[in-house]
């Protein structure tokens, strides 16, 4: 029977016949024309069962979703926290019960005990699950923007009604890794037929803005959850619409949760992209009963409010409903998108790196004024340095940067952080603490002056399978930082290790470490290229060890100078080709066998050498103190006469803070 004949006869279009009959077990095939004889007769049969369980589950979802909006519309509870909590007292705050606190963090893949401490990211983010706003304490680790989601909305709404203008929407792409991110983003930027003009994108600054229906749209293009966790956790709302991408042959996986949760905690906008729909095993419908049942996200179609668009990033289907469906929801959200280009820019750092011919370099998506060449910027009223050069995501020289633009930013002094809110403005220089030598003795030498902390450092980025998984990471290499070698932590990273990890652990002297990721098959080559270090792995206490030996072998110690005594010469016994045998009293001090030794004739340093063996009384000595006579066995050339000083000492290594392994 022809497919058409069989959708008429059961009144459904062929669409939704093909989509429809793999749920009763027929599988035909997408692109099938026409149905074997006997299979429609038994469609036919079973049709109104299967209607009336649509009917049954249409049901369940209206009330279902009657009750997700009476939840809504119960006021939330709001906590104070401070940066650190244990499980147990955010239980206790919270009212809930410590079990139901667990289980939550447990479904976000943060595995801990109800003594143990969560940070205030973690906090927030499970919060928002459990019907709570958590809220960092005043006074307690205020966030490092200084407020900087408050700072905009600030300056935004000061500015007159009249000098506003509406910007493009900024939009987020988050989701599981290998369920096709940077597959659509990619198609995305394709699309964009400026770019296409212009030779395509030459350069990667983290962000750029495509066209469509005469429309810009920013997209933020995140190494991870953890950038736009940073950006939030600093206060800075960067983000107005984000893509959650769900593989539809792959369903909801724990980043999508991750993902979910952290768009939740962010109060914007979200469509869900449903990709791979080429594959071959894609199932759209068991995809979004996925969704359903995991994240009570309730497609439109099913009755719900969350816009589910089927997509192939691969083919490069569904692009174009998803910008509509963007530009849509920055119509509905147009009252948020204004900025006033006329102001002094303010924006928030989406990508920051040290560049080995340009210095610090860092990605900054404007949010309100425009940002020119020649700008001084500020980060929290200290200057950072002037706006020598701007460039757009094609890599062009641009002079200035409006509303809702990304720009990558040349000729600053210093590397600020992902989630910092510039501004331009007036500020304070960065003041330098100079220490100088004073009080030397007139017998040594000072070889450099040192700049602030002299330490060295262990520079690592982190790539784990959960949020959870970083930060208990970081918090163990914490604690292992000693006063002489500490542990820097560069970025944090979900997902496996690939080439953007290897570049940014090249440009910052870094290694990577894993735990429980792959090491991407392309990206084989390119670590081997660069010569990175890269580890992964699947044990923490293994990974902390790894790194313990790590910090004790890069750590070089300095030689330190420790004076003893000093001995006048009173006779010579013995000259040979480089040693000497003499005797002498102990003026100063104590002097001690297996010395280095420098010769002093009055106010001029002779030479230096080496006392291997000292006699007291005929007898050899480990030491002799101040007054008494000795016999000394002198190494190096013989220049000692009677009546010069021998000053001893010894050099010695500087001892490192204890380190094990």
């Amino acid at each position: 029977m022809n497919l058409t004949e069989l959708a008429r006869a059961l009144k459904v279009s062929p669409y939704e016949l093909r989509h429809l009959l793999p749920q009763m077990g027929f599988n035909i095939g997408q692109k099938a024309i026409k149905v074997d004889k006997m299979i429609a007769k038994k469609i036919i049969k079973n049709w109104p069962i299967f209607v009336a369980q649509i009917e049954k589950k249409r049901i369940a979802e209206e009330a279902l979703k009657r009750e997700q909006e009476d939840a809504v519309e119960k006021e939330i509870k709001k906590i104070e926290i401070n940066k650190f909590v244990t499980v147990k007292e955010l239980a206790v705050l919270a009212d809930l019960p410590v079990n139901t606190v667990l289980k939550e963090l447990m479904k976000n893949g943060v595995f801990v005990s109800m003594n143990e401490r969560i940070d205030f990211d973690t906090a927030s983010i499970i919060g928002s699950s459990l019907g709570l706003e958590v809220l960092l304490k005043e006074g307690k680790e205020e966030m490092k923007s200084g407020g900087g989601k408050e700072k905009l909305a600030g300056l935004i709404s000061k500015e007159k009604d009249e000098e506003l203008i509406n910007r493009p929407p900024i939009i987020v792409v988050m989701g599981h890794v290998d369920h096709g991110k940077t597959k659509l983003l990619d198609a995305i930027r394709s699309t964009d037929v400026v770019a296409g003009e212009s030779g395509g994108i030459t350069q990667h600054i983290g962000a750029y803005q495509v066209v469509r229906k005469d429309q810009k749209i920013t997209f933020i293009d995140t190494p991870g959850h953890e950038a736009f966790t940073a950006m939030r956790s600093r206060g800075a709302k960067v983000a107005d619409i984000a893509i959650l991408v769900v593989a539809a042959d792959d369903g909801v996986k724990p980043q999508t949760i991750e993902a979910f949760r952290i768009i939740e905690a962010s109060k914007i906008p979200f469509i869900v992209a449903i990709n791979k729909i080429d594959k071959p095993d894609a199932d759209i419908n068991k995809t979004k009963q996925d969704l359903s049942s995991k994240l009570n996200i309730i497609p439109e179609d099913w009755g719900g409010k969350t816009v589910c668009v089927p997509v192939s990033a691969l083919e490069k289907t569904g692009i174009d409903d998803i910008l509509d469906m963007v530009l849509l929801s920055a119509e509905m959200e147009a009252s948020n998108l204004k900025a006033n280009p006329d102001s002094k820019a303010v924006g928030t750092v989406v990508e920051s790196n040290i560049d080995k011919g340009a210095g610090p370099v860092a990605t900054v998506l404007v949010q309100n004024g425009t940002l020119r060449v020649g700008d001084q910027l500020c980060y929290n009223g200290v200057i950072y340095g002037k706006v020598k050069s701007l460039k757009n995501y094609r890599g062009e020289e641009i002079e200035e940067a409006d509303p809702s633009t990304p720009a990558r930013v040349l000729g600053l002094k210093m590397l600020p952080e992902v989630g910092d809110v510039l501004e331009v403005g007036e500020g304070e220089k960065l003041r330098v603490k100079k220490i100088t030598a004073k009080n030397k003795s007139e017998n040594q030498t000072i070889s450099n002056i040192e700049i602030e902390d002299d330490s060295s450092k262990l520079n690592l980025i982190i790539k784990s399978d959960f949020l959870g998984s970083a930060e208990a990471i970081e918090e163990s290499l914490m604690k292992i930082n000693t006063k002489k070698i500490k542990v820097k932590i560069l970025h944090k990273g979900l997902g496996n290790v690939n080439e953007g990890d290897v570049k940014r652990a090249e440009d910052s002297n870094a290694q990577i470490i894993g735990f429980n990721v792959k090491i991407q098959p392309q990206t084989e080559n390119l670590i081997r290229e660069k010569n990175v270090k890269v580890n992964v792995f699947s044990i923490i206490y293994d990974l902390i060890k790894y790194v313990k030996l790590e910090m004790k072998n890069i750590y070089k110690p300095q030689v330190i100078r420790k004076d003893l005594g000093r001995v006048k010469v009173l006779a010579i016994f013995r000259t040979e080709n480089s040693l000497q045998i003499v005797g002498g009293k102990v003026v100063e001090g104590v002097i001690e066998s297996n010395s280095l030794v420098e010769i002093w004739r009055g106010e001029e340093f002779i030479d230096k050498g080496k006392v291997e063996k000292v006699q007291a009384g005929k007898q050899d000595v480990n030491q002799v103190e101040k007054g008494q006579e000795c016999g000394l066995k002198y190494e190096g050339k013989p220049l000692v006469q009677v009546d010069d000083i021998l000053h001893f000492y010894k050099e010695e290594e500087e001892e490192i803070d204890d380190i094990s392994a």
